[in-house]
């Protein structure tokens, strides 16, 4: 038995192919799913995905977080970004870099919320203050 995976970035399907098992990584852990695995819906961490094809050759994809869905026979997984190799030292690479890149992005955004969720907090006073 056999699976269609598809794995899909905004703006185009980054892989289609026939596979007999996905490994794949959650909040909670790894998984794997087969051909009669129940159906099943999975939020994805930045992580390594792995596939087996028909001809039983794994192959990886380095991705954002996303989300997993297996229905019957298809398996349908939507990431923001991905790039799919077979060199897992190199791909791990790529995961840790777009992690750090991300980390970095996010301290900033919350420096910038918390500028100003302070300049807010400080125009309430202010306006409190006038007001007594």
């Amino acid at each position: 038995m056999i699976m269609n995976l598809k794995v899909l970035l905004p703006d185009r399907i980054l892989l289609e192919r026939s596979v007999t098992k996905v490994v794949a990584e959650a909040e909670n852990g790894f998984f794997a799913l087969l051909p009669h695995h129940v159906d099943f819906v999975a939020a994805l961490v930045p992580s390594i995905f792995a596939y087996v094809t028909a001809d039983d050759e794994e192959h990886f994809v380095a991705m954002d977080e996303g989300i997993l869905v297996k229905q019957s026979d298809q398996v349908h997984v939507s990431t923001a970004r991905g790039v799919p190799g077979d060199d897992l030292e190199e791909l791990r690479d790529i995961v840790e870099r777009e992690l750090r890149v991300l980390g970095e992005s996010e301290q900033k955004a919350r420096s910038v919320i918390a500028r100003l969720e302070m300049d807010t907090l400080l125009r309430f006073t202010r306006l409190g203050g006038e007001g007594s």
